[in-house]
């Protein structure tokens, strides 16, 4: 195919969506892409990445059992002979939106290698264009969700990052459940040149006021980063934060774990407000949990004036460190058996010997979570994943 056709296909697509809302994209790439014979559809993965739903038209495909779902899983870009055409990652950066179908005119080679990096770099735009348009329609949201939100849950929603992001040198990937109702679990992280910032937040309660505490603890967290405060300059002023919220209403508090890396050195700096300890792997084994740091919950922390002291642990190119909240461990069976750390640490240890992706590694154990409760969750699960790395953010990104 013409390399100057593709060209103009990115060339209108780019033009053509200044102007535009969600619903107009279709009609976008298909007047674009008419140059070069070829029909591309997103389907978008829902906020339990249980499915992928079409944009227009057509049914939903599960994402365990499918080719569609395993371009998505899997980060891999998948041809079909008969009609040709392949199947490519969604991604935003490396977050997973969920696929793209790209039709082939008759007689193409689905194995060209020319042809898939032309189809891979027009998936990449419609991912930056699915993030972009969905900040202003509702589209793109309706799209990803199966079932209504709590209003507590479209409020965390909004305001928690993306929830995978990588750089040469870092990976943060985190999931969120239950999708549709969850009121007090949050995470947030930030990586510039030097640092990167996690965050992992439970509010007491699973409500709107919960909800409202957790909000409220990462703007607190953001602004203390923003203005150069440390570690627990941060936890203070997330503190009087909530304390000052807590004088208008009912008491809340919050239990997290606020750390920062440096991408240099590996050296990650910890405090514990309350929070179940992170777990350190390495090697692809758990190594133990980072202990230490103490501070009182956030809200609480008049309840104990002695300064926090941030801990520190060097971490080796490749570790990972994944932070939880209570919800995972204590998942209760419906006989009382208890989710638990071991079987968290056993499943972490047998995706890392897999090799899958770090998002893939939290799908799934956030769905075997999922089933030890029988699909329906007593408390928020929060679970995010740092990895210090020079190379692994590549495995996060297909091969053409």
């Amino acid at each position: 195919m013409n390399p100057r056709g593709w060209h103009e296909v990115l060339r209108r697509v780019i033009d053509d969506s200044h102007l535009a809302t969600a619903d107009d994209l279709i009609g976008i790439l298909d007047r674009a892409t008419a140059a070069v014979g070829v029909v591309a559809r997103p389907y978008l993965v829902d906020l339990a990445q249980r499915r992928l739903h079409p944009v227009v038209g057509g049914p939903a495909l599960p994402v365990d059992s499918t080719d569609a779902g395993r371009a998505y899983r899997d980060l891999e870009i998948l041809g079909d002979a008969q009609p040709p055409g392949l199947w490519l990652p969604l991604l935003n950066g490396t977050e997973r939106l969920g696929v793209v179908r790209v039709d082939l005119p008759a007689g193409a080679d689905p194995d060209d290698r020319e042809l898939r990096g032309h189809c891979w770099t027009l998936a990449g735009l419609m991912g930056h264009l699915v993030q972009s348009k969905q900040h202003y329609s509702d589209l793109f949201h309706l799209v990803r969700r199966p079932k209504p939100l709590s209003v507590a849950a479209e409020l965390l929603w909004q305001v928690l990052p993306p929830q995978t992001f990588a750089s040469e040198r870092v990976v943060v990937t985190a999931t969120l459940e239950p999708y549709d109702e969850v009121g007090g679990d949050g995470y947030d992280y930030a990586v510039d040149a030097r640092h990167a910032y996690v965050a992992v937040v439970d509010a007491m309660g699973h409500d709107m006021h919960a909800g409202l505490t957790t909000a409220v603890t990462l703007a607190a967290t953001r602004n203390a980063r923003r203005t150069g405060l440390d570690l627990a300059g941060a936890a203070d002023q997330a503190d009087r934060s909530i304390t000052s919220q807590n004088a208008i209403g009912r008491l809340s508090f919050a239990t997290a774990v606020l750390a920062r890396l440096d991408l240099a050195t590996g050296v990650l700096e910890y405090l514990n407000a309350g929070h179940p300890p992170p777990v350190l792997f390495r090697d692809g084994r758990a190594v133990g949990q980072l202990e230490g740091a103490l501070r009182t919950p956030l809200g609480l922390g008049h309840l104990n004036r002695e300064a926090a002291r941030p801990a520190s642990v060097r971490l080796r190119p490749d570790d990972r460190v994944l932070f939880l909240t209570d919800g995972i461990v204590e998942a209760r069976s419906p006989s009382g058996e208890l989710f638990g750390l071991d079987r968290l640490i056993g499943l972490t240890e047998e995706h890392e010997a897999a090799g899958l992706p770090a998002p893939e590694t939290l799908r799934r154990i956030t769905r075997a979570v999922l089933e030890h409760q029988h699909g329906r969750l007593q408390d928020d699960a929060t679970l995010l994943l740092l990895e210090w790395s020079p190379d692994r953010a590549h495995a996060l990104l297909p091969s053409t």
